[in-house]
Formats: C-alpha cells, structure tokens, sequence
C-alpha cells in the first residue's frame, strides 16, 4: 500500500528552518548535479531523513510493527544530528516515542523542543496527553498530584497561544475538578459555551458539576435554555440526566422522550429513558424501552436480565424465563443472571429448581477460585440460598447456609448472624432467636441494631416489658430517635398495650420531617388503631399515607383488606388490593387479601383462585388456610373445607405468642366442630359423590 506524505508536517518542518541562502525547496528543484553549498546539502539530508521518519510514522500507526517504529525513530535521530536545534525534529521524534510507549524518551524530547520553541503547542499537547495518561487513581499519592499539576501547566501554556482550543479548555476543566478547584472549573466551562453554546461536552460537565454542588436546579436551567437554542438530542439527554440526578423522574422521562423522538437509534437516550421510568414504578413502560434496547442491542445481556426482571415483577414468568434464556446465552458465566434465574423460580414456588442454581453457582465458584476466592458473590449466593431453604420449611439447611456464609470474612460473619437469627425467629424457635441476639450483644455490646433485634424479638413472646427497657437505652433525645419510637410502638401494639402503641408513634410523628418518614408513622399508626378497632381512626391515617404516595403497596393492602375484612365498600376494597397486587405480584399476603375480597364479593371461583395462589406463597399461615377452607365451605365442598380448617388450627398452635388470636381459634374450631358433625351425618352415598 502506498502512503501519501502528510503535507501539514512537511510544511512545519520547512517552515521552522531557518532559510540558508537557498531555500529547501529551490534546492530539492535544482538539477542533480548541481553545486551546493554544504550548510544547504546538510539541509537537505535533514529534509531527507525527516520525511523517511514521517513515512515511517504512518507506516506505524497502521501495522503497530515495533521495527517500524525503530525505523522511524532512528531516521529522526539522524534528522536532528543534521539539525540539532530543530524544534519540529524533536517535537516529531518525541511524538513517536509516545506512540511506541517510551514515554520517559518522549518526555525528554518534548521538553528538549520547548527549550528551543516554547511556544511550541504540537510539543505541550504531547506532554498534556503523557501526564494525564498517567493520572490513574487520583488519591495514589504525590507523583499522581505532580503529573497532575504538569497536565494543568501544558494545558494552560497551550491555550496562552490559542485561547479557544475546545479540546485544551474540556480537558482543564476537568483537571480542575479533580484538584476540587471547582470555580476555575466552572469558569473554563462558561468560557466554552459563551463560544459554542451547544457544546456537549461542556454542557455535561457544568451541569453535573453544579449538581454536585446541590445546585440541581441551576443544571436545569443551563441545560433548558441549550435545548430551547438547539434541537440536539445529546442535549435533552443531558437535560433527562439532571432531572434524573434532582430526583425529578416525570420531567426527566419527559426530556428522555424528546432525545429518542430526535435519535430514536440511539440507545442511550432510551437506557435513562428505562432508569426513569423503573424510578416512577412505571414497570410496564420501563419493559417497553427493554424490550426496544434489546432490539437495538441484540448482543448485549444486561437489556434481556433487566426486561427478565420486569416479567418477573409483573408476574409474566413465561415471558421472564425467555428472556432469562437469552442473556444466559449473551453471558453463560454471568453470577448475576444465575442469581435473578434463582429468584424467578422461588417467585414461582419452584424451590428445588432455585437451590440447584444457587448450589450449582456456589459450587462452580470454589472449583474456580480454590475455595476462598470471591467472597462477597459467594455471599450473595450464600444468602439468597438459605433463603430458598427457607421458602421450602428446610430450617436446618438454611441454617447450615448462613454458617457457611459467616465463614467467609468478617463482614459476612456478621450478616450470617443476623440471618441465623432470623432464621430461628421464622422457625418459630424464638428462645433460640434471643439466644443467638444476647451472644452477638455479648460480642459487641454498642451494636444497636443487635439491640432493636433483641428487643423486637421480646415483643413477639410479648415480653413487652423487656423489649422497651431495651429500647429506652438507645434514646439521645432528638430526631434520631424516630425509628426507635416505631420499634416501641410496634413491640407494644404487638404486647396489646395499645394505649402506649398510640403515645409511641406520635412521638416518633413529632420527628418525621421528611415525607418517607411521615409514610410509615401514619401506616403503623394505622395499623394500631386498627388492631383496637378503630376503624375511622385507621382509616384516616391510611389515607393520609395514600394522599402522599398512592402507590404504597403495604397500605393499599391493609387498607383493603381492613374494609374487605369487614364487609363494607367491598368494590374499593379489592381495588385498592388490586393496585398492591399490581407492585407485587406475588406477594402472598396481597393474594390473600384480593382472595378475602372477592370471597365478600361472593366471587367464589376469583376467590379460590387467588387463595390458593396464595397458599403456594404462604402456606404455613393460618389465616390464609382458614380463608380458603371458608371458601370451600361457601362451594359445599365440606371434606376440603374441614381438611383446611384442621391445618390451619395446627399452624395457630405453633405461632408466636404475639402472632396467637384466641377469637379466631376459637372461631375455627366452632366452625370445624358443626362441619364435622355435618359430615358424620352424611349417608354413605353422598360421602362416595366428588365433590
């Protein structure tokens, strides 16, 4: 292949030479034979071995042959020995030096070119570039600090001769961000967009670097205006990142929108399109824009993993199991998408299937790593593990996780113990549950968290006078303690010492200041009156919490299921429920609850249906069992019903002192007792029908 001679670096070779009493040109036209002065023949050689060292550049650049490289810098050597005080010569050979990554050589050169031309910009970019190469970790010390200071200087000296180098002026804003001189910054970028008001780049680094300030609002404003002057979709993608970062996700999705109406091919306006829309909740949408992203990226594993977990989310499990196959064909290896195919079958009450994954994972790592490598994937796998095992009743497999876990670092040791705790508490082995948190207090006597657990482990024996001795340590009387007045209101309301429940959680109103905070004071206040009965009371707490976020999953369930409960406004009932469920959707007490509504709406078959969803959920709960054994009831279908009514008496049996409700035991057994003399009563013939 021929290479065509760059005539820009040919010109500045010529250009810088002082002229003889010949000019170099004149002299490569003269007749070969021709007499020249020597001053003018050493000229020559010079132009001779500078432009074979040029070809010899480019010939480089395309092969990457490190004899080539040799070559040429070997033919600047002899450039420079024709011509020593070249400035150009060095620049060049100081810019090969760079390319074949002797960078000690090139920084020697351009700094040898500076000397002779300081105001040599090809020589200060190249030493620019070679120090912020080697910035690297900013916070490795004080040679990173020195190469930082030396970028800044070549960078200034660059736009001392020409003061509008965009690229200069991008790259020292952002040398100064790193040096925390965030006003130059600012300043430098201003600078650009006085000049060029569309500039993405700067664009992206003023806005975020007022966001970084807490000035949020200030990025809008700068990005806004820059969208009203341009239709650029890299603008309002910039504008749908400060929404985005301001935490303003409508307007956000609103600005995405505009850049993919402009680009629609652009993936990128369509990724923080998905993000925006997955913060509103808005799941559906969001697996729209996935499903589009895996269209445009159909070799990239993440778009099909997050549609998968939106399936999944949505309850779609066919749908979320395809997509699952497709990214573990883009990523075979990948931990991530093994752990979220774990949770897709534990969504589905296929917990064989999630443990073989998970043991599968764990397995594959140690065979990789010897044993002790990756602990912190092999504790997420660990974890989500026992939690399988518990899903199936396999208390003793999980515990036997949870301590494996606890035997990889200290940190997951840790996380082990709390989860062995809970572990115990879901096994109802609560004097075991308190064993294990009094062990860990033992260890680490100023853990609070081991406290609060301690203490909330009292409250579900009841012990209600122990859970707020302990409770009453952590108090600092301020704000802080909001948490630990809903820990109390909650060890008391599950004691049935409601009275001090209510006075609890208004304490704890008294310290909420921000909306989240304001949302669960009001739904366990709630849930308080509630438990007593007083259901206007309830009801009016609840809708304060719906009033400020309507899509709080856990209130719209019990609200629902407080009126279906009782019998009244049955129609809003299942659908506050339905927009629960809607959130979750295989939430085992939202089914429940949509069951029990449609059971009032006497929607038998409905009801059926979504109880027994439920139980595949939660099929240790008692009130779920007796709700579908009333279901059967309602069906004449006896012998289920009574079948359901006994098991869900023997789970009443091994609840937790606070979780036991005396009325509805003996609700059920009243129930049971007619449904058992009714069916002693049947002839054989009708005990022989299906029923």
């Amino acid at each position: 292949m021929k290479t065509i001679l760059s005539t820009a670096v040919v010109a500045i070779f010529l250009s810088a030479q002082t002229a003889p009493a010949q000019s170099p040109t004149q002299a490569a036209t003269q007749a070969p034979n021709a007499a020249k002065p020597v001053s003018d023949s050493s000229h020559a050689d010079a132009y001779y071995y500078f432009t074979m060292g040029h070809l010899q550049e480019q010939q480089y650049e395309m092969s990457s042959s490190a004899d080539e490289a040799a070559a040429s810098i070997e033919s600047y050597k002899k450039a420079l020995a024709l011509e020593p005080d070249s400035a150009v010569i060095l620049e060049r050979l100081a810019e090969i030096y760079a390319k074949s990554q002797h960078i000690r050589d090139a920084v020697v050169q351009a700094q040898e070119a500076l000397k002779i031309d300081p105001e040599n910009v090809d020589a200060h970019r190249l030493l620019a570039r070679i120090y912020v190469r080697t910035l690297g970790d900013m916070s490795a010390g004080e040679v990173q600090q020195e190469n930082l200071t030396k970028a800044v200087d070549q960078f200034q000296a660059i736009l001392k001769t020409d003061p509008n180098d965009t690229y200069s002026l991008l790259w020292l804003a952002r040398l100064y961000r790193f040096q925390n001189q965030h006003a130059e910054a600012e300043k430098v970028l201003r600078q650009i967009l006085a000049h060029e008001s569309d500039n993405g780049p700067a664009l992206e680094q003023l806005s975020q670097l007022l966001i970084d300030q807490g000035r949020s609002q200030e990025a809008i404003e700068l990005l806004t205006r820059a969208a009203g002057d341009s239709a650029s979709p890299d603008i309002y993608d910039l504008l749908g990142d400060a929404y985005s970062q301001a935490k303003d996700y409508a307007n956000a999705e609103k600005a995405y929108g505009e850049a993919i109406a402009g680009d629609p091919d652009d993936p990128g306006h369509r990724h923080g399109l998905a993000q925006a829309l997955l913060s509103e909740d808005k799941y559906a949408e969001a697996l729209e824009q996935f499903n589009k992203l895996s269209e445009l990226e159909p070799g990239t594993s993440e778009n099909f993993l997050r549609a998968a977990q939106l399936y999944r989310r949505l309850g779609q499990f066919e749908q979320a199991e395809a997509s699952l196959s497709r990214a573990k064909q883009l990523a075979p290896g990948s931990l991530e998408i093994l752990y979220n195919e774990a949770l897709l079958y534990e969504d589905q009450g296929r917990y064989d299937d999630a443990v073989k994954v998970l043991s599968d994972a764990i397995a594959g790592i140690k065979s990789q790593t010897g044993g002790d490598g990756n602990p912190s994937a092999l504790a997420i796998l660990y974890e989500q593990l026992g939690h399988a095992y518990k899903e199936q009743r396999n208390f003793p497999a999980a515990l036997s996780t949870f301590e494996e876990m606890g035997k990889l670092n200290p940190d997951s040791a840790k996380r082990a113990r709390v989860l062995i705790i809970d572990t115990y508490r879901d096994s109802h082995d609560i004097d075991r549950a308190i064993a294990e948190a009094k062990k860990a207090l033992d260890e680490s006597p100023e853990a609070p968290d081991m406290t609060v657990t301690l203490a909330l482990l009292y409250g579900e024996k009841s012990d209600t006078v122990a859970a707020r001795q302990l409770l009453q340590g952590l108090l600092k009387g301020n704000d802080a303690d909001l948490e630990i007045y809903l820990d109390m209101a909650q060890v008391e309301s599950r004691g049935k010492k409601y009275s001090d429940a209510e006075q609890s959680a208004q304490k704890a109103e008294q310290m909420a200041h921000e909306p989240a905070g304001k949302e669960t004071v009001w739904y366990v206040l709630g849930s308080i009156y509630e438990r007593q009965k007083k259901f206007d009371d309830a009801e009016q707490e609840f809708r304060k919490v719906l009033d400020v976020n309507p899509n709080n999953g856990p209130v719209l369930n019990y609200y629902g299921y407080m009126l279906a409960d009782r019998g009244i406004r049955v129609d809003e009932a299942a659908s506050l429920i339905q927009r629960a469920l809607q959130q979750e959707p295989n939430n085992g007490a939202y089914l429940d609850s949509l069951g029990w509504a449609y059971y009032k709406q006497n929607k038998l078959v409905e009801a059926e249906e979504y109880l027994r969803k439920a139980i595949d959920r939660e099929g240790n709960d008692p009130t779920i069992l007796s709700h579908l054994a009333d279901v059967y009831l309602k069906l004449g279908q006896n012998e289920r019903a009574a079948e359901l009514f006994e098991r869900a008496l023997a789970e009443w049996q091994k609840a937790l002192p606070a979780d036991y409700e005396a009325d509805k035991v003996t609700a059920i057994e009243a129930q049971l007792k007619t449904l058992k003399r009714r069916l002693a009563q049947k002839t054989p013939a009708e005990t022989a029908k299906p029923q």
